[in-house]
């Protein structure tokens, strides 16, 4: 029993459909509740038209949908020390179908700390509860699936998160250590135990060398390292090794960004699945040719988990690349321009898919505590599996205000 779960794609579509329109932050007033320590409330509201809101190949459905975004940040900042709490919840209003109206939350809280000059600390922990409209169930492939039964419900998952990054070596220094380690829990909430197949708990740790080789550049070597724990489905325990070279530099006159290149090897506990191995790279780079424009760079590829239920793929490729243009035509105009490039290649199942979406958007200010923005979202995912390819369009109107 299983749900379709767009993770590599629409995911991203939807995010950046409601992004495309806030190229300009706004200038949230802060209310001051003691010495160093501020609350900060804002709002969003979007209203878009999605001609294709499941995200299916056949039986489309297309509605408007409000999606009602308040967000709740403190701060409180030290001489060493920052700390940040932040709320967010997407309210979604389906007018065309009711049932699936949901609301997503998001709560995460990060605190920075400098010891003395050589010796930092970075903490954070996150949850979310999230629905998404785009995983009901499809009858497309239901006879690969042992007692598949419908289940036309959203996709209801949670995902907790915690933390910690150590930092030893001045920033100005000639070597930098830096040592991470993260955990993750994934659980869903859906009916008849929907999905609980891909419940997990993974861990992470890693460690990046930095040699300062100019005065704003800095080599890396970085080793990688999760484990990942399934509840219920054993088969697919693994666990990742990564180890990546590259260059990272900041704040020259026009570039900023990280070139990370290696290799990824995925190793699972069950004899009878085949280990993984694949190149691995990831990419971050923003270009200003001139104070106004930036051109942003982003690539990865790497070993992902399978989001996909019931299918049997143990692991997917993914190779992913984002191209992005942000203008500032005025000082209250501008401009968001992006296409992203996706591939997944299913391990030990016959699927393939491509995905790609552009977008275009508008932002105004009309206040320094209020944006407005149009934009429009193409989306099409090509899959070699049957019932998988399908077209999206979104159009969208957007207010962002400081409250």
């Amino acid at each position: 029993m299983s749900q379709r779960h767009h993770f590599h794609g629409l995911a991203v579509a939807i995010s950046a459909a409601t992004s495309v329109c806030t190229a300009w932050a706004v200038e949230s007033p802060s209310i001051e509740l003691a010495d160093g320590v501020r609350f900060t409330p804002s709002l969003q509201v979007h209203e878009r038209y999605d001609d294709n809101f499941r995200a299916v190949e056949d039986h489309v459905e297309s509605s408007w949908i409000t999606t009602v975004s308040p967000t709740f940040t403190l701060k409180a900042e030290g001489h060493k020390s920052h700390f940040e709490l932040k709320y967010r919840s997407d309210s979604e209003i389906v007018h065309s179908s009711h049932d699936d109206d949901n609301t997503d939350h998001y709560l995460t809280a990060e605190a920075a700390l400098q010891f003395d000059v050589r010796h930092r600390l970075k903490l954070n922990a996150g949850y979310q509860r999230i629905e998404q409209i785009d995983s009901e169930n499809s009858d497309n492939y239901a006879d690969d699936r042992p007692n598949n039964t419908s289940n036309d419900e959203n996709d209801k998952y949670s995902i907790i998160s915690a933390g910690a990054l150590y930092s030893f070596g001045a920033r100005g220094a000639r070597g930098q250590i830096d040592l991470g380690v993260k955990h993750e829990k994934l659980r869903y909430q859906n009916r008849n135990h929907v999905n609980d197949d891909l419940e997990r708990e993974s861990t992470t740790l890693n460690g990046v060398f930095y040699v300062r080789v100019a005065p704003k550049t800095r080599a890396l070597l970085e080793a990688r390292y999760t484990d990942h724990n399934y509840l219920s489905y054993d088969a697919r325990n693994s666990e990742n090794l990564a180890l990546l070279g590259g260059l990272a530099w900041e704040a020259t006159a026009k570039t900023t960004g990280t070139v990370k290149i290696g290799g990824e090897k995925k190793r699972f506990e069950e004899s009878g699945i085949d280990d993984m191995s694949t190149s691995m790279w990831e990419v971050g780079i923003d270009w200003k040719p001139r104070s106004r424009s930036t051109f942003s760079l982003a690539t990865r590829q790497a070993i992902d988990e399978n989001y996909e239920s019931g299918i049997g793929a143990s692991a997917v490729k993914s190779t992913s690349t984002t191209l992005e243009w942000k203008h500032d035509w005025s000082a209250r105009l501008s401009s968001k321009t992006g296409y992203t490039r996706s591939e997944r290649e299913y391990q030990d199942y016959d699927r393939d898919d491509d995905f790609d979406a552009f977008e275009l958007g508008l932002t105004y200010k009309l206040r320094r505590w209020l944006n407005v923005g149009i934009g429009y979202k193409y989306a099409s995912n090509d899959s070699s599996r049957v019932g998988e390819s399908y077209d999206r369009n979104i159009y969208l109107f957007s207010i962002t205000a400081g409250l």
